[in-house]
Parts: structure tokens; sequence; C-alpha cells
């Protein structure tokens, strides 16, 4: 018995060694699939919580607006200008008012605007989670303890109790799709 324990412990000594250099390969494939299976998670609940309802310009189609895919999650179409409203209803708080598109929205609070949430530099491309974190749960713009609170008509008090983890979903899913250049407009006070 006194000859098969070293060789015992040699073959257990191998075997680890290929355990741990099979953990490290398997360990970096899952950091991947985990990515991945992030920004499923992200899309999905992108989708679930409606986030293209606002964030999303519009297209007009034979049956209604439709989403312009081409500027998915973009925000507020900068190019596009604004148009009149009434601001008298729009003070008074009895009615709220968005463009056609969806992007825009006056009440009380003045003129707000969709956000631009793909990774380009005048969207969501400078943040980074803790600012996601921020802006969901506190409500505070860009993320920023010091910036003004973020605007209706976007609900982040419905948002503030997800889990870490689909926070992170969702910003690692926005981080991943097409970047789309569009600037949008400061928030416009409410007219006295």
């Amino acid at each position: 018995m006194k000859y098969y324990l070293p060789a015992a412990l040699l073959l257990m000594a191998s075997s680890c060694q290929f355990l741990s250099s099979n953990d490290a390969q398997t360990s970096s494939v899952n950091t991947e699939t985990t990515k991945q299976e992030l920004r499923e998670r992200g899309a999905y609940l992108v989708a679930i919580t409606g986030c293209g309802d606002c964030h999303t310009p519009k297209k007009m189609t034979p049956q209604g607006p439709a989403p312009d895919m081409d500027r998915f999650l973009s925000g507020y179409d900068s190019r596009r200008e604004l148009g009149s409203f009434d601001t008298v209803m729009a003070r008074s708080g009895k009615w709220i008012q968005f463009n056609g598109e969806l992007t825009a929205a006056a009440g009380p609070w003045g003129v707000s605007f969709a956000a631009n949430l793909t990774p380009d530099a005048t969207g969501l491309g400078n943040w980074t989670l803790d600012n996601f974190k921020k802006a969901m749960r506190d409500g505070k713009y860009k993320g920023i303890d010091a910036s003004r609170p973020l605007l209706p008509p976007m609900p982040w008090q419905n948002f503030r109790n997800m889990s870490d983890k689909d926070l992170e979903a969702i910003f690692e899913y926005l981080k991943s799709i097409r970047p789309v250049n569009n600037l949008i407009p400061a928030a416009i006070p409410p007219a006295v």
C-alpha cells in the first residue's frame, strides 16, 4: 500500500493543477456569459418598464406614431423644433401636454425632455454605474448629487427599489446599444 500513496498523491496534485487551469478558463467564460446574461436581462427590463415609450422618438405611420428604431432610446430629437403649446394650461397643473413624439412634456415644472439613453457622449457615454444608480434611486439629473432633480414625467420613484443587479443589467444593456449623437436641450423653467 505504501507504493500506491505517492502515485495517488501525484495523481491528485496533477488533477488539482488541471482543475485550477480549467477553472481559470471557465471563470473568464463565465464573466463573458454573465455580461451577456446581464445585457439580456437589461433588454428585458427596458422593454417591460416602457423606457422606449418616452425615450425613443416616434415617426408617424398610417397606424399612428411608431418608435423610430433608427433613434432608439436617443431621447427628444434635438433636430426638431419644440413647437408652441398652451403655457396657461401647462402652469395650471390640470393637464400635462406632450409633443407628438412623446419625448417632451410641459406641466407646472416647465418643459422637460426625455434623455438620450444611448452610450454616445451626448447620452450615457460618460456615466458610471454609480451615476445611473443615483439617477434611478435618488432622482438626480445625470446621477450627480449637486444637480437638479429629474423632472416629470420620468417615474424614477417607481424604479428606486430595483435591485442592484437589475439596475446593473439595465445599465449594461444601455451601454451595449448603438450610440446616437443627440444633445438634449436643457429643461425650460415654468413660464411666469
